[in-house]
């Protein structure tokens, strides 16, 4: 538990991006239906992820890292936000069902690091 469990892309042209990395490397993608975002699921050999139409605009080169997002499987979702939001964390986007998987959310450490937290639960909606 508490191990990575999922990566996520995020896309200012998801098309562009999922020909990318389909071909390089073989990876799967399926567009997802009933979320707050346009996405796309990542099937890998090895760990599943997601490509998502980029929230906001793309960070300028050379400011610091531009990366993939991890999210962490937790086994309370709730009681992991509390202590991440009275360690200093901050919402980056509250949680959300992915019907029939589990509970997603966001969150940013004290440096605006970007993480996820991923609930399992197969009766989220």
């Amino acid at each position: 538990m508490n191990g990575i469990i999922y990566f996520e892309i995020q896309s200012s042209n998801p098309e562009r991006e999922i020909k990318f990395y389909q071909e390089i490397f073989g990876w799967k993608f399926s567009k997802a239906a009933g979320l707050p975002v346009e996405y796309w699921y990542i099937e890998s050999a090895n760990m599943h992820g997601g490509l998502l139409q980029r929230p906001a605009p793309t960070p300028e080169a050379h400011c610091g890292t531009n990366a993939f997002t991890c999210s962490i499987e937790v086994a309370d979702f709730d009681a992991a936000a509390e202590k991440i939001l009275a360690l200093g964390g901050q919402t980056a986007m509250p949680k959300f069902a992915i019907p029939g998987k589990c509970w997603q959310g966001y969150f940013t450490d004290a440096d605006h690091n970007t993480f996820g937290l991923v609930q399992i639960d197969e009766n989220a909606k």
